[in-house]
């Protein structure tokens, strides 16, 4: 899967290009005021909490290498975040401020500020890997476009596409407004002819897509098949209560569990709410064995792949029909479309067809929802060397977009992923995945 995390900058506000289209609407109304309150139970870093310092700032509680900054001045996926949208902003160029088309690219170029060339191809060798998601701006000075129109779409750019994909920089804070105009300068450069280009693999709409990782089931190319395989001696181990997974589940988890997963994430009664195999150990686990089970461990992401193993090459079976599923999928639907953090983005701003989907996210081609992302989580990561459930990809594609973690095992997260499965049903188990 290619679930990957998006930075949008500067798209062709000249060519309109990033009108892409309705983000649209869930087909029923979401009903949140019946969804139950959850007490995480995942580990510290996955639960989306904060720590004040000695200088009275929150700082976040996040995996290792992540930001700690708070993004508590923008909207999340919460459910009880009734936060609208950052209003549609008309701006103008500061006065007295003249634009230095050389600090403009470095802005351009700044991954703090995004950077533009994750999605937007210029000329220069030093531009690698550039992406595709918004359009090439190589000659965009050619156009002669008015710099208070320019400096407009990258202020606030719905003011003129209401739909785009483009975050509003100028309104969310993300660039000053001299910043603005030193950008717009270097944009004013950017004329033909082009350079031709030295290496086909720096353009993304020449670059070649990525090819797989092999057979995923190889424990010889994948890591996470060895971590699930292991998890056997924890199924057939007593927990603290004196009782093992296989003393109520015989025949060890190949054949107790065979079929299970496909109908996984699913509304389990017993407890009011949408889960997945990884929430349903955080309760079902220490309810059982007294052995703690909690979201993003070792030990629940082992027993989750060694589980849905056992139903590898069955169908995806999620069930839809009933009243519960429904509303969930609505949930889940509506948070997916949902525009949230500093970026103001949704996932169906990377991951639709109309949008971002299969197109470059600098050297990481954006996947489509609508060809399912599920089947083979949680998966091994060649770029990090671990283990990643669904539930961290949601994180760590939020993180960059500044929205604040929701916790690993939170009702929202379930429904999204629930949403997500959809789009699997009729398709193959193939646990764990691969990717990069």
């Amino acid at each position: 899967m290619r679930f990957i995390r998006l930075s949008p900058m500067l798209g062709s506000v000249a060519l309109g290009a990033l009108a892409l289209g309705c983000a649209g609407a869930a087909t029923e109304v979401p009903d949140y005021g019946n969804v139950p309150k959850w007490t995480t139970r995942a580990i510290p870093e996955a639960r989306g909490e904060f720590r004040v310092g000695p200088d009275g700032k929150r700082a976040a509680i996040r995996y290792r290498g992540w930001t700690t900054r708070d993004f508590g001045a923008f909207r999340t996926y919460a459910y009880d975040d009734t936060r609208p949208e950052p209003p549609v902003q008309k701006a103008a160029p500061p006065p007295g401020v003249t634009g230095d088309p050389k600090k403009g690219r470095a802005l351009f170029m700044n991954r703090a500020k995004g950077p533009c060339t994750g999605c937007h191809l210029i000329p220069g060798d030093d531009v690698w890997p550039a992406g595709s998601v918004g359009p090439d701006q190589s000659t965009i000075g050619d156009r002669k476009l008015p710099d208070a129109y320019l400096y407009q779409l990258v202020y606030d750019p719905r003011l003129v596409f209401p739909n785009t994909s483009m975050p509003p920089w100028g309104t969310v804070g993300g660039l000053k407004p001299e910043e603005i105009v030193h950008l717009v300068a270097y944009l004013q450069t950017l004329k033909g002819p082009v350079p031709p280009e030295k290496d086909p693999h720096r353009n993304p709409f020449t670059r070649a897509k990525p090819v797989g990782f092999g057979d995923n089931l190889d424990p010889t190319n994948n890591p996470a098949v060895l971590r699930a395989e292991g998890a056997e001696a924890l199924w057939a181990a007593k927990g603290p209560a004196g009782k093992a997974c296989a003393d109520c589940h015989q025949g060890g988890a190949v054949k107790a569990m065979r079929g299970v997963a496909t109908r996984y994430p699913k509304f389990v009664k017993a407890y009011g709410r949408v889960m997945a195999i990884e929430d349903f150990l955080t309760v079902h686990g220490p309810e059982t064995t007294g052995r703690p089970f909690p979201a993003q461990s070792a030990d629940n992401l082992n027993m989750t792949m060694h589980v849905k193993m056992a139903s590898n090459g069955m169908p995806v079976a999620v069930e839809t029909t009933s009243p519960e599923a429904r509303a969930a999928l609505a949930r889940g639907k509506a948070s997916f479309y949902r525009r949230v953090g500093e970026r103001n983005h949704a996932c169906a701003d990377c991951h639709t067809p109309e949008k971002g989907a299969d197109k470059f996210l600098g050297g990481r081609l954006l996947g489509d929802a609508s060809e399912g992302f599920t089947k083979h989580f949680p998966l091994w990561r060649t770029s990090q060397s671990d283990v990643w459930d669904m539930r961290k990809r949601f994180q760590w594609c939020m993180t960059p977009l500044g929205m604040n973690m929701l916790p690993a095992d939170s009702i929202e997260y379930a429904e999204l992923e629930m949403y997500l499965t959809t789009f699997d049903k009729g398709k193959p188990l193939s646990v764990p995945g691969i990717r990069h």
